[in-house]
């Protein structure tokens, strides 16, 4: 739910959930005002939610950094893998260093258009399907090279870093549907809501101002804006950047540096 909604959308409805918990407790601080036995018991109770949920948005915050951070490793990996495999295949002989070449192209293409699909998608699924077409092409081609020069370093080479680059590309499709459980999320949305709800509650019975809860429903928002938006890495504002596959595919274009076999 929280994963497809547009960036926009999603702080607003964040907002809204916050801003409205601390509306209804200031209408009922309101009401409770005169009530002087109501004042310890709610600001215990506060102070104790306001720490639990602190520790729940810590939490949260952290499992959505540590997945991001693993994202951006794993694209890296993956450039690096597909660099390699390009540079060694420039080293087969024909046919299969021209066509392997080509392929690779195509593959670095879609690479980068799975950095723009949302993860889960069928444009996601679907580039996923045309890049395991690719990699099956590029395991037959190099099986040809094998064939051909079955003593020559040259190919052994290649299909080694073209193992990698399959792997690497499984391990980049995991990482980027691997998100903070929703339940997680549902539970920082709601135990923050309650908190700035009592925390709207019991400033209002002490006669405070509205100034304050504003402030702190604003941050909290913000906090969990953040947290949400690291957990979606093609289309929040915090984006997963591939630009070392734009490089890489850039570097493609240029004449291959080495002759071949």
């Amino acid at each position: 739910m929280f994963f497809t909604l547009p960036s926009a959308l999603l702080a607003l409805i964040l907002f809204l959930i916050v801003l409205g918990s601390c509306a209804i407790g200031v209408l009922v601080g309101r009401r409770l005002r005169g009530h002087e036995t109501w004042r310890e018991p709610i600001g215990v109770t506060q102070a104790a939610l306001l720490g639990f949920v602190a520790l729940i948005l810590a939490f949260g915050l952290t499992m959505a950094v540590s997945r991001y951070e693993t994202r951006r490793v794993e694209l890296v990996t993956e450039t690096n893998a597909i660099g390699t495999t390009y540079l060694r295949a420039q080293t087969l002989s024909e046919p299969v260093r021209s066509q392997s070449l080509e392929l690779l192209k195509r593959y670095t293409d879609l690479e980068i258009r799975l950095s723009t699909a949302r993860p889960g998608s069928a444009e996601a699924r679907r580039v996923v399907a045309d890049g395991g077409a690719i990699q099956r092409q590029l395991w037959a081609l190099a099986d040809d090279a094998l064939r051909d020069a079955p003593v020559a370093s040259a190919p052994r080479l290649y299909v080694d870093s073209l193992n990698s680059m399959i792997d690497s590309q499984t391990s980049r499709v995991a990482a980027l549907g691997n998100r903070v459980p929703t339940s997680v999320l549902i539970l920082e949305v709601v135990g923050a809501s309650v908190a700035l709800g009592l925390l709207g509650l019991y400033l209002t019975v002490l006669g405070r101002g509205l100034l304050p809860i504003m402030l702190a429903a604003v941050f909290v928002s913000l906090l969990l804006l953040v947290s949400f938006d690291l957990d979606r890495p093609t289309r929040g504002i915090i984006t997963v950047p591939y630009t070392p596959l734009t490089e890489l595919r850039a570097s493609m274009d240029l004449p291959p540096a080495a002759g071949g076999g």
